[in-house]
């Protein structure tokens, strides 16, 4: 059904249809529920081009990836992320626009998208230490929210991410409390910021109790579960091996405790193991009891939030940039227990 015939339908002009689906205030209420009910009823969804040639918007919202980061594009977070935004687009009217592109095409296309009017803003992913792209969309002008931070950005920008450094410090203290004083970490690329911010909690609570940081139990690589198995595996091997480990993903964190198994030891008497957990919708940690103590924040949640923060970005482009620090909880499970003697 398109506009014409619902008017039609309703024996009222286009005009009038239009500006009740739209909010308009001069169309009184009763004519609004009336046309609100029968766009539901009848299942009417607005013709996104038309809308979007009257409003001068392209009703889109952009997520540029680049090919070798392609891999995103299947993992269980990002997935997550894009079901929370996708809900709140679906309730503004916008459609999700995802652009995957060569990496040393990345500036080009932002601006391409600028100037070809494409979407109306964009979520930039995976920020890295000084992130170039902050500057670029900034300049260009293109409203966009960063799912993170970027250290050593001086510019104002809006972003949303969770406070990494403050729970792999909590994560730390919590095993330091339990009697573990070789505790290993278990990180992802420490160039992407979040990595970097974790390693930098996990070496603060170190440092607060006296305790040595050594290179020798620390671990950076993309967080796959072959990389935690393999970590850990040589890890355990250490003629001083570390008692607890902490993860930086769910997924590292079931190699790690494949590892554990394989080398006849006992998940939480012998080893514990601690992990960043993002609440993933089709990695579950456990039912009632949690299989790992885990340092939790919704990821789905945070997709929500950075498409409303977009969003409102663009309904109100003078208003400065907006940021948001989530808490991640900490959720004790069945992977935890004092430091074996």
């Amino acid at each position: 059904m398109n506009l014409k015939q619902l008017s039609e339908y309703l024996n009222l002009s286009q005009t009038t249809v239009s500006r009740a689906l739209n909010g308009y205030p001069e169309v009184n209420e009763t004519t609004r529920s009336r046309v609100l009910k029968a766009a539901k009823d009848l299942n009417y969804r607005p013709n996104t081009r038309a809308k979007g040639l009257a409003t001068g918007r392209a009703l889109a919202i952009g997520h540029v990836i680049p090919v070798s980061n392609q891999h995103e594009m299947v993992n269980p977070v990002f997935g997550d992320f894009i079901a929370g935004a996708g809900e709140s687009y679906a309730k503004a009217g916008y459609d999700m626009v995802l652009s995957l592109v060569a990496d040393q095409d990345e500036a080009h296309t932002y601006q391409d998208i600028r100037a070809r009017g494409m979407v109306d803003g964009i979520i930039v992913h995976g920020p890295v230490i000084n992130d170039v792209r902050i500057a670029l969309l900034s300049r260009i002008g293109l409203p966009f929210v960063v799912h993170g931070r970027s250290t050593d950005v001086n510019i104002p920008y809006a972003w949303i991410d969770v406070n990494n450094r403050g729970a792999f410090e909590r994560g730390v203290q919590f095993l330091i409390e339990l009697g573990h004083r070789r505790i290993a970490l278990l990180n992802g690329l420490e160039h992407m910021d979040f990595a970097f911010r974790r390693r930098k909690g996990y070496e603060t609570a170190l440092q607060n109790n006296g305790l040595p940081i050594d290179p020798h139990l620390m671990r950076s690589e993309e967080m796959t579960e072959i990389y935690g198995y393999r970590a850990t595996k040589d890890l355990l091997a250490q003629k001083a091996a570390p008692t607890a480990v902490v993860c930086s993903s769910i997924i590292t964190a079931i190699g790690a405790r494949r590892a554990v198994h394989e080398a006849g030891l006992t998940l939480a008497r012998d080893v514990s193991i601690i992990t960043f957990d993002d609440a993933l919708s089709y990695l579950e940690n456990g039912d009632d009891v949690p299989i790992f103590t885990a340092l939790r924040s919704s990821v789905r949640y945070a997709g929500r939030e950075a498409a409303e923060m977009l969003l409102s970005l663009i309904a109100a482009p003078v208003d400065p940039p907006s940021s948001r620090l989530l808490e991640a909880e900490l959720i004790i499970g069945r992977s935890t227990g004092p430091a074996p003697n």
